[in-house]
């Protein structure tokens, strides 16, 4: 169990360390711009993509390219915002539902959000902590 003063030190903390998986995966996602790129070079330029008998590939591929690219780009992008959220809701010790669920969903990227959702969970878990979001135990 912890007191008060630990308590308040251990939301500071999970706040940011939100906020720093939530820049961290933002900034990972965009790896996926190259996808996105690759899929618009295969449509202005069909000429660079031949088989060997020559023949274009077809445009259907660059906007498969595209299309999961940008889900994938859009899903990560929507994922830190949730993290950057958390970490602000933990800060002011509300929404405790949404904290919960995007704790779970850390759970999902290892090893740093692992840690960081195991670590949320446990600490919002606590009867005090959960007094301090007007949550009852």
């Amino acid at each position: 169990m912890g007191t008060g003063n630990q308590d308040v030190e251990h939301l500071r903390l999970l706040s940011v360390f939100h906020y720093i998986l939530g820049a961290f995966v933002a900034l990972g996602s965009c790896i996926w711009l190259i996808y996105i790129g690759i899929g618009a070079f295969a449509l202005t330029s069909p000429s660079h993509f031949t088989n060997s008998d020559g023949q274009a590939m077809p445009a259907v591929l660059g906007w498969v390219f595209i299309v999961i690219g940008a889900l994938i780009l859009l899903a990560g992008w929507a994922f830190a915002l949730m993290l950057i959220l958390a970490g602000r809701f933990l800060s002011q010790r509300r929404h405790f539902l949404f904290c919960m669920v995007t704790a779970g969903f850390s759970c999902l990227f290892a090893p740093f959000g692992t840690v960081l959702g195991i670590l949320t969970i446990l600490v919002l878990n606590r009867p005090s902590v959960k007094a301090m979001f007007n949550v009852q135990a």
